[in-house]
C-alpha cells in the first residue's frame, strides 16, 4: 500500500452538502450598534455590510443557533 492509496478517494461514497439557511430580519436588527451575533458565530459566518447584518458564506453554517440565542430583537431564525 502505497502512499498514493491513501489519498485516494472512496467514489462510493456521496458527500452530503448540507446548506443552512439563515433569516435576518434587518427592520429590527440594530446591527450597527449591536454586532453581537456576528462576535458570537463561532464558524465566522455573519458579517456586517453598512447597518445591515448579512450572511457571508451560509455553507460555512454549523446550525450551532449561537446567533439565534444571542440576539436581544430576535432578528435571525436559522432553519
Amino acid at each position: 500500500m502505497g502512499l498514493g492509496s491513501f489519498f485516494k478517494r472512496n467514489k462510493d461514497k456521496k458527500e452530503e452538502i448540507v446548506e443552512s439557511h439563515i433569516d435576518i430580519n434587518n427592520d429590527d436588527c440594530r446591527g450597527a450598534d449591536c454586532e453581537k451575533c456576528v462576535i458570537a458565530c463561532p464558524n465566522n459566518v455573519l458579517t456586517k455590510d453598512g447597518d445591515e447584518t448579512v450572511v457571508r458564506n451560509p455553507l460555512t453554517c454549523k446550525n450551532c443557533r449561537v446567533c439565534e440565542a444571542i440576539c436581544p430583537n430576535d432578528c435571525i431564525v436559522v432553519n
